[in-house]
C-alpha cells in the first residue's frame, strides 16, 4: 500500500491584493484587497506586512464598523501601533482606508471574504485598473 503525501499548507496564506500601477495622478482606488475574514486583528498585520515598501509607515487604518468584528482602537503589528479607525458611512462600505503620515493615503476596496473566487478576480482586477482612474 502506497501513501501519497500532500504538500503542506502554507504556513501564512497568500495575500490577496491586487495594487494599482503607480501614478503621479490622483486616484480614487488604490486596489483591492480580498481578506480571508472579517477578523482584523487576524487580516490587517497580513495586509500591511503586504504592502509596498514606499508607502511608509501604516499608523491609520479605517475600516467599515458594521461588517468587521470588534476590535480595539490600537493594535500593534511589527512593533509599530497602527490605529483603528471604524467608519459607518453608508457611502464606504466596502473599503479600507490606510494612512502613513508624510506618504499619503490609500483608499482598497474589500471584496467580502465569502465571495468566490471567479466572482472576486473580476472586481479586484476592476479596482486596480478602471476604477482607480481620474
Amino acid at each position: 500500500m502506497t501513501t501519497a503525501l500532500q504538500p503542506p499548507l502554507p504556513s501564512h496564506p497568500v495575500l490577496r491584493l491586487r495594487l494599482a500601477p503607480r501614478s503621479d495622478l490622483p486616484r480614487s482606488i488604490d486596489g483591492a484587497w480580498w481578506p480571508r475574514s472579517y477578523d482584523l486583528l487576524v487580516e490587517l498585520p497580513r495586509l500591511l506586512a503586504g504592502l509596498p515598501r514606499e508607502w511608509g509607515h501604516i499608523t491609520s487604518a479605517t475600516v467599515n464598523g458594521a461588517v468587521w468584528s470588534a476590535a480595539p482602537g490600537r493594535i500593534l503589528v511589527s512593533n509599530q501601533v497602527v490605529r483603528l479607525r471604524r467608519a459607518l458611512a453608508a457611502s464606504t462600505p466596502h473599503t479600507v482606508v490606510l494612512l502613513a503620515p508624510g506618504r499619503g493615503r490609500w483608499d482598497l476596496v474589500v471584496v467580502p471574504p465569502d465571495t468566490a473566487e471567479d466572482a472576486a478576480e473580476p472586481l479586484m482586477a476592476a479596482a486596480a485598473d478602471a476604477l482607480g482612474e481620474g
